[in-house]
């Protein structure tokens, strides 16, 4: 698609109100959501995964937003509160947060279509074009823009955020078949046999969880979808299959503006790609690049002061290779290695974390060794502990993913976190 002049773009993004659904369990991840919704689980350093939707809101010129929760909503809404309140109510700009809260029906949100419907009175009143739908929970950065230019450009009444993933893969996504002008023609949610795209061997195309509804279209749908007994209320469940033959809805590729490839995407909802996501980062030229200064992640900065690293005996150095360390941490008389370490945390003499994710406010003690391993916010890791050397005494202890790393939260090391996590 040729790139719409901005002026074009930036009417278009003024008349939508993006709705970014962060409500999810976040199952898959473990313990690291038994006290927080999946998109407030922190990412990158010191992000969490909401900041990445919302600022591609942001930084697409899209002001008016919707965060809808349900789950374990705490620490999602304080971080909201604290670090996204700059927007001007003046201007017409605002994010708002939308918990479930009973306005239309008595139950809690049923699926992704009834938490939209259940807020339908409040999508009325700011009255937008065009509605957006985010998922809250993935790890990328998109031009909102664009998608929505598309939208109006193909006259389409829905468009959908699809990218090209390995046919193994894409049992856990909603797939689609499309014609020869992008138009949706067939779409399966998770299906155990995934179609392939033609002329592409082992590649489907999957649906990113990305919505872009006509409003008055979008009422019509949701209503109907409400009053249906036989409905899971899920878009791509019962929608997107029951709207595709009668109305028009296209597919939106996301593809890198530049080069035209696949652009950046991750779904985070395992521990392994928790895992290895966080660790892409420290890379030398990672596809995330963190450092951009034309698209920012924005988030909640706490005022740490820089990270230290402290003593530079032969048998006592303070040091960082290969890792990514964030600022209140104090490495002390100790090593760490190919890891990403999270904001106020130590590291005491003689230790070594080595291939691991370190949460906010964690402290090891001295003379431990820390392997490949996720360790939660608020974990005080005693002295001379060794956690990824041995299977069978951290399977007593800890969580073990299918690749082989340890989830360390406060309560499998017998304390109480003093943090909302």
């Amino acid at each position: 698609m040729n790139r719409q002049p901005q002026r074009f773009v930036s009417r278009l993004t003024r008349e939508t109100l993006a709705l970014i659904l962060a409500g999810g369990r976040g199952s898959r991840l473990k313990h690291l959501t038994l006290w927080r919704a999946k998109p407030a689980v922190p990412f990158g350093g010191k992000f969490r995964i909401i900041d990445f939707p919302l600022s591609n809101c942001i930084n697409s010129g899209i002001r008016r937003v919707g965060v809808l929760t349900q789950y374990k909503a705490h620490s999602l809404i304080q971080h909201i509160q604290r670090g996204w309140s700059f927007l001007r109510g003046e201007f017409g700009e605002f994010i708002e947060l939308l918990p479930a809260q009973q306005r239309i029906e008595t139950s809690w949100y049923a699926g992704t279509a009834d938490a939209v419907y259940q807020n339908i009175d409040i999508i009325r009143q700011h009255a937008p074009e065009y509605v957006l739908i985010l998922a809250g929970d993935h790890i990328y950065k998109m031009d909102y823009g664009q998608m929505i230019a598309y939208h109006v450009e193909t006259g389409a009444d829905m468009t959908v955020g699809c990218l090209e993933v390995d046919r193994e893969h894409a049992r856990a996504f909603g797939v689609m078949a499309v014609d020869g002008d992008g138009r949706v023609t067939d779409f399966l949610e998770k299906p155990d046999d995934p179609p392939e795209m033609p002329g592409k061997h082992g590649v489907s195309l999957a649906s990113m969880g990305i919505y872009v509804f006509n409003t008055a279209f979008l009422f019509e749908r949701l209503i109907r979808d409400a009053d249906n007994s036989r409905s899971s209320h899920d878009f791509g469940k019962d929608i997107i299959p029951d709207i595709i033959d009668r109305y028009r809805v296209m597919a939106y590729p996301f593809r890198n503006g530049k080069q035209g490839d696949q652009a950046y995407w991750r779904d985070v909802g395992t521990i392994d790609s928790y895992w290895q996501a966080n660790l892409e980062l420290i890379g030398v030229t990672p596809e995330l690049n963190l450092y951009d200064s034309e698209w920012p992640i924005w988030t909640y900065q706490e005022q740490w002061p820089p990270a230290k690293f402290v003593f530079d005996d032969d048998d006592r150095r303070g040091m960082a290779i290969d890792s990514m360390v964030s600022g209140g941490c104090i490495i002390s008389g100790s090593t760490v290695r190919h890891s990403l370490l999270f904001s106020d945390v130590q590291v005491g003499t003689g230790s070594v974390v080595q291939d691991s994710v370190v949460l906010p406010s964690v402290h090891v003690g001295e003379g431990s060794r820390i392997q490949r391993c996720v360790i939660d916010k608020g974990c005080r890791i005693p002295d001379r502990m060794e956690i990824g050397l041995s299977d069978e005494d951290d399977a007593r202890r800890f969580y073990i993913s299918p690749g082989g790393v340890r989830v360390v939260t406060p309560e499998m090391l017998g304390q109480v976190s003093r943090y909302v996590r």
